[in-house]
This record gives structure tokens, sequence and C-alpha cells, in this order.
């Protein structure tokens, strides 16, 4: 099958939940606020997708990320400036032994999880699933603190899913995974260079 017929055949709630995937990054590269619902719609709609799919840790993932989704919109209103209506959250940097605790609880979680779901389920690609499960709930536990080293676990993430996606079908999705490592590296620039950000740094 060419990629004009997959395309094709990609039934609507995917390109639905791409499209707001690709919103969802935007506003979280630009700092604002309406990341966090359109986000919320997203991930709702790819639980639905990836239980289709029978790709189960990615379902789970989902259902974590709304009640992650819920505290980054809590956590960045929560921690603006109250005098300043356009104030943003600080951006904020891990130390190294903090990054170092993130990776190996991540690298746990794939072995964990991976184990799992090969022992008791029928999933496709158990462990590489539950890389990409795994790291993008560390992604996401640091976005919604805004941490900078979230862009950086998302690249990873995604150079991973896009070959995940492709592989089961989900060709908009693993399209979308492209999109989103380039957005994910875009991120990571912008947000080095946030004015705030490098006044913190610069003392």
């Amino acid at each position: 099958m060419d990629i004009i017929a997959l395309l094709a055949a990609t039934p609507p709630i995917e390109w639905l939940a791409s499209a707001l995937g690709v919103g969802t990054v935007y506003f979280l590269i630009r700092q604002n606020i309406w990341a966090w619902p359109i986000g919320i719609a997203m991930v709702s709609l790819y639980a639905w997708i990836f239980f289709d799919a029978k790709l189960y840790s990615d379902f789970g993932l989902q259902i974590f990320f709304i009640i992650l989704q819920a505290y980054g919109w809590w956590f960045w209103l929560a921690h603006r400036d109250k005098a300043d209506a356009a104030s943003k959250a600080p951006i904020q940097t891990l130390s190294l032994r903090a990054r170092l605790l993130w990776l190996l609880a991540g690298l746990a979680a794939t072995y964990g999880i991976g184990t799992a779901m090969a022992t008791y389920t029928d999933a496709a690609l158990p462990y590489w699933d539950a890389l990409t499960t795994s790291f993008s709930v560390v992604a996401q536990i640091l976005l919604a603190r805004k941490y900078l080293e979230n862009w950086i676990v998302w690249i990873g993430v995604d150079v991973f899913a896009v070959g995940i996606y492709f592989y089961k079908g989900l060709t908009v999705t693993s399209g979308l995974y492209i999109v989103f490592l380039g957005m994910a590296i875009w991120g990571l620039v912008t947000w080095l260079r946030d004015e705030n950000f490098v006044k913190a740094r610069n003392g």
C-alpha cells in the first residue's frame, strides 16, 4: 500500500488528534496556557486510538496524561506573578543528580512495564512501546513543572515513536511524531533563548 492510500485510509479521529497535538505543542513552545485544555482533548482521543491498535502501554499513558495535563495547567497558572496578568511561570533546570535519577527511573519503568505487557497481554512491541511510554511520562512531568530538560527527553521519545507508529500502520501519527520531533527541537531552542530564563542564568 502506497503512502497516498495509507493516508486516505486514516480515520478522521486520528487526523483530529494529530491536529490537536500540533496545536498543543505549539502553545507549549510559546508558553501559552491554552496548551493544557487543548492537550486534554488530544490525549482523550489518543486513548481510544491506541486501545484500538492494542498499544496498551500507550493507552494507559494517555489516561495518566489527562491527569498530568490538568496538573500542568494548574502549575503554570499558580507559579505566575499574580500582579502581572501577562507573566509566565519561570523555566527551571534540573541538577545533574536529578537528571540521572530521572534517567534511571525511566529505564526501570521501561523494563517493568515491558515485562508485564509481554507476559500478560497481546501487546505489540511491548518493550519498545514501554520505552516511549515510560520516558513520555518523565518528559510530561518535567514539562508540567516547566523544566527545560523536558524537550531533550521528548526529542528521544519522538525518534522512537516515529518508527513504532509507522510499523503499526498509524501513518498519520507517525508523521505527526516527525513534526513533534522538529517542534521539540524548536521548543528547546526557544526556551533556551527565553529572555527571563537567560537573565536568571546570567544572574
